[in-house]
């Protein structure tokens, strides 16, 4: 089992940057894929970005490609998302998920443990 915890959230302009943080604590090899997601009011939580722990390969929701990058630092236990050129529809609570799934996916159910989540909010 693993805890998580996000951090980095707050409110910026269309257009601005954020980077959140994800701490891990606990039996970090069990985890395969470390992915954040985000839920705004009244949707269905989605799939932002996810990456291999092990082989660092990572993937994005068509919506945030070339404006969003997941990375991690293995000896902090981080996992980290830089998100530029923010759009109002960016706006959501985002969470950080750990899975054990074998194969790479974007799907909340594939995802054993979740953190807090963090709100992010983009004013146009």
């Amino acid at each position: 089992q693993v805890q998580l915890v996000e951090s980095g959230g707050g409110s910026v302009q269309a257009g601005g940057s954020l980077r959140l943080s994800c701490a891990v604590s606990g039996n970090y090899l069990s985890i395969n894929y470390m992915g954040w997601f985000r839920q705004a009011p009244g949707k269905e939580r989605e799939g932002v970005a996810g990456i291999h722990t092990r082989f660092g390969t990572t993937y994005y929701a068509d919506s945030v490609k070339g404006r969003f990058t997941i990375s991690q630092d293995n000896a902090k236990n981080t996992v980290y998302l830089q998100m530029n050129a923010l759009k109002p529809e960016d706006t959501a609570m985002y969470y950080c998920a750990a899975g054990r799934q074998i194969v790479r996916s974007l799907l909340p159910g594939a995802y054993n443990s979740w953190g807090q989540g963090t709100q992010v909010t983009v004013s146009s």
